[in-house]
């Protein structure tokens, strides 16, 4: 089980629609899923999450303007950035506590069956 001492962040991402880009620290690179709509901070409140490519750590700090022409052209911004601390890691099913400015507490990433496609919601406490 991954320890305490990983990362969370966050990025706004101004791209061709604006969307968040959240990214959890696991096996040493960033797994990485983009959110239409803004992350939930409270329980009940249900948000796709669409896996995209995974990204090096280095990538948690990354703020700036990606240049027209290349993939993902358009404004960066951190929005949220922590820690994060694992409960179980499955093939279809994570859940975690995020310590973060903005999201706390525990939240779940849920597959959607033989897709791309998670829910992403914070758990009741």
């Amino acid at each position: 089980m991954p320890d305490k001492n990983h990362i969370f962040v966050i990025q706004k991402h101004y791209a061709t629609h604006l969307h968040y880009d959240f990214r959890l620290e696991m096996n040493g690179i960033l797994k990485s899923w983009a959110l239409p709509k803004i992350p939930p901070r409270n329980p009940g409140i249900k948000r796709l999450a669409i896996q995209t490519e995974d990204h090096d750590i280095d990538y948690a700090n990354f703020e700036g303007i990606i240049p027209e022409g290349q993939y993902g052209a358009g404004k960066v911004e951190i929005w949220d950035k922590g820690k994060v601390s694992f409960e179980s890691i499955k093939e279809n099913k994570i859940v975690f506590e995020l310590k973060g400015k903005k999201l706390k507490g525990k939240y779940v990433l849920v597959r959607m069956k033989n897709s791309k496609n998670w829910l992403f919601f914070k758990k009741k406490e």
